[in-house]
């Protein structure tokens, strides 16, 4: 499995990276992971500098393509006025357009206090939804008083296992599509939507429905 965090923190020592660094190590430990690590901060320069020419630097280029290539995404952004910063929106703003279809994608974030948790639902679940990701049920939300406390390391479990389950999912399921080692038929219709999932016609759904199909 391919994992890829994309860590938005902005200090050092960073407990937004030390989050990532949690989920990630979670992850690996359900289902063996070649992890790579985006620094945001270390790409703010180039960021800005897309906005303005339309070109990504050498390193921005290698960190569009690592998320665009992984298996799954782990993202975390500390919280400013009650939501994203900048920077990570800024990110997911350069990306290409489909780089993120159908990616399975555990969303978390840090902040000072418990009242921002909602970030996780009235922020980031509507992004990657956007952006047509498949965001994992459980987000994580670490405030400064969860550290060390109950809580916090089982929501990290059981997020990071249920990223592991969808990665590892899609990934067999891609591997029967149309294109994939199994080649399997599926009824009929059309599996060669991104992660290998079953594309069903709408009219087929309607006629289901029917009185005369029953």
């Amino acid at each position: 499995m391919k994992l890829v965090v994309v860590s938005a923190g902005l200090s050092v020592p960073s407990s937004t990276r030390l989050l990532a660094d949690r989920l990630a190590a979670a992850v690996d430990r359900r289902t063996p992971a070649d992890i790579q690590v985006v620094e945001l901060r270390d790409l703010a320069v180039e960021i800005a500098h897309t906005f303005t020419n339309g070109f990504a630097g050498k390193a921005l280029a290698a960190a569009q393509d690592a998320v665009a290539g992984a298996d799954g995404l782990i993202v975390v952004t500390p919280v400013f006025s009650a939501s994203y910063s900048g920077l990570f929106k800024s990110f997911f703003d350069v990306l290409d357009k489909d780089a993120l279809v159908g990616k399975p994608v555990l969303i978390a974030a840090t902040g000072g206090t418990a009242r921002h948790s909602l970030v996780l639902e009235h922020a980031l679940r509507p992004l990657f939804a956007y952006l047509r990701a498949v965001v994992v049920p459980t987000g994580v939300y670490a405030a400064s008083e969860d550290w060390g406390a109950e809580g916090l390391p089982e929501r990290i479990e059981r997020a990071a296992g249920e990223l592991a389950s969808l990665a590892t999912g899609l990934s067999a399921a891609g591997a029967h599509a149309p294109g994939g080692s199994g080649n399997d038929a599926s009824d009929g219709f059309e599996t060669d939507a991104p992660g290998g999932f079953e594309v069903v016609p709408f009219e087929d759904q309607l006629a289901k429905l029917s009185p005369s199909a029953v």
